[in-house]
């Protein structure tokens, strides 16, 4: 499984609570005091590239634009990904006012400092109607070709088979949940896949069918599936992210989660996860409120090779 040793983040210009998105993220919630969001997310984020650099994870931050205003800037993973084939990919964003987020700028950075093969941008599905948000939509197993998918409306099954189609990957596709029953919107919050281990919320798919298909899965790649509640894919548990620090640092295994996830996870589920990397904690409470997105999400992983 490759593991990214530079991420590049957003540093947010007008991160708030976003109308547009709320209506299929039940992560989200409208604060009731708006004025101090901003400020306080611009804290956060600082904060979790200091700690991140600190560890020696590279980390290229890039400043949103102030016009037009972005609330989800900060959650550069659904727009861009990359892949370890040097491929990189544009997508179709559900909320209309989140694909001003799409900036020629980084993709110019990335072309300047990584060598790209490929850019394939799949915009054009959203006047369809149709989208697939990145690696929040589609939880990547580079090293077995594999794909994960919650499918919701920011998750369409035309567009995840095209895309895997085009890349040469498999994908499995499931429906899963919220403890109200709505569908969950992004993949990225019901489960992890690193290094030989998942974490998975198993309680988030009802139908018994699917379920022991994504489990047999898991398993048959050399996946240890470290269970998650319901409860605990709401304080984000499901949204981690496992990296490795530079080369002359010692390329240290870190897997990245908010401060939120760390708390509710038990004793013995944190020994599972401390098996395969050093848990690195990080707050992000006002993101992950008034977002309705976690750590994970502020993260793009660059697989590319540096020019």
């Amino acid at each position: 499984m490759p593991l990214p040793s530079t991420i590049l983040m957003i540093r947010p210009a007008a991160f708030g609570f976003n109308e547009e998105t709320a209506g299929s993220n039940f992560f989200q919630y409208k604060p009731s005091i708006n004025q101090t969001i901003h400020q306080s997310a611009i804290e956060e984020f600082d904060n979790m590239v200091n700690l991140l650099l600190s560890h020696h994870i590279d980390v290229i931050v890039m400043d949103d634009t102030a016009d037009p205003a972005k609330p989800d800037a900060i959650f550069p993973n659904n727009w861009l990904s990359t892949s370890p084939g040097g491929i990189v990919s544009v997508f179709p964003m559900y909320a209309a006012n989140r694909r001003a987020e799409k900036r020629d700028d980084i993709l110019n950075r990335l072309k300047e400092n990584f060598k790209i093969k490929d850019v394939q941008d799949w915009s054009e599905f959203e006047a369809e109607g149709r989208f697939l948000e990145g690696t929040g939509s589609m939880v990547i197993d580079h090293a077995k070709k594999m794909i994960y998918a919650a499918i919701s409306e920011r998750t369409n099954i035309s567009v995840l088979e095209k895309y895997t189609a085009a890349n040469g990957y498999q994908a499995i596709a499931f429906l899963a949940t919220d403890k109200e029953g709505n569908p969950v919107y992004h993949t990225n919050v019901v489960m992890t896949i690193g290094e030989n281990f998942a974490v998975f919320c198993e309680e988030a798919i009802e139908e018994e069918w699917e379920l022991i298909a994504v489990r047999q899965l898991l398993e048959s790649s050399s996946h240890t599936i470290i269970p998650i509640t319901r409860t605990q894919m709401h304080a984000f548990a499901g949204n981690m992210l496992q990296v490795v620090s530079s080369p002359s640092s010692g390329g240290v295994r870190f897997l990245i989660m908010s401060q939120t996830a760390f708390d509710s996870l038990r004793k013995e589920q944190k020994q599972m996860l401390e098996a395969y990397s050093q848990l690195l904690p990080i707050p992000v409470p006002t993101i992950e409120k008034a977002g309705g997105g976690s750590v994970r999400c502020m993260m793009m992983e660059i697989f590319l090779e540096r020019r």
